[in-house]
């Protein structure tokens, strides 16, 4: 059996995460990187941080590890979409947002949907106050802009 190559990942605060190249190959932005040849040092991921990273790799590796047997087998479908919810199950939004920044950044689709869906189904039906609260979006509207859109879009703040 023969031993996998390696790729050796760095985040923005310098931690270093040595991976199979199949996982490494899952985030795109390092798949191109691979290609082009600069595989042979630590690839640096400046826009990600240690502790995010190590959970997108978890995530990737996992879907990896699934591979063809989720193409052909609904069980392993199944059991492959419980694991993508533990993995979000109590996960808090100051980890989901990063999260989310770097399955960008790093174009992991897979997981940019998984989050993005989680979120959205977290504030799907909030209020707005509550929404900008999640957010930390700050209400720049005076009192009668406000009520302005709300009439001009009253179809919007229907329960």
């Amino acid at each position: 059996m023969s031993e996998s190559k390696k790729i050796v990942l760095k985040s923005s605060d310098d931690e270093t995460f040595e991976v199979d190249e199949a996982v490494a190959r899952e985030f795109q932005i390092v798949a191109h990187m691979i290609e082009d040849g600069c595989a042979g040092k630590p690839i640096p991921l400046s826009n990600v941080t240690g502790p995010i990273l190590s959970k997108v790799i978890e995530y990737c590796r996992k879907h990896v590890e699934a591979g063809a047997k989720v193409e052909e087998d609904e069980e392993a479908k199944k059991e492959l979409d419980k694991w993508d919810a533990d993995f979000l199950k109590g996960m808090d939004f100051d980890t989901m947002f990063p999260l989310v920044l770097a399955a960008n950044y790093l174009n992991v689709k897979g997981l940019l949907d998984l989050v993005c869906q989680s979120i959205a189904d977290y504030i799907q039906d909030k209020k707005v106050e509550e929404v900008r609260e999640i957010f930390k979006i700050e209400n720049d509207y005076t009192p009668e802009e406000e009520e302005a859109v709300r009439k001009e879009n009253a179809w919007a703040f229907e329960n």
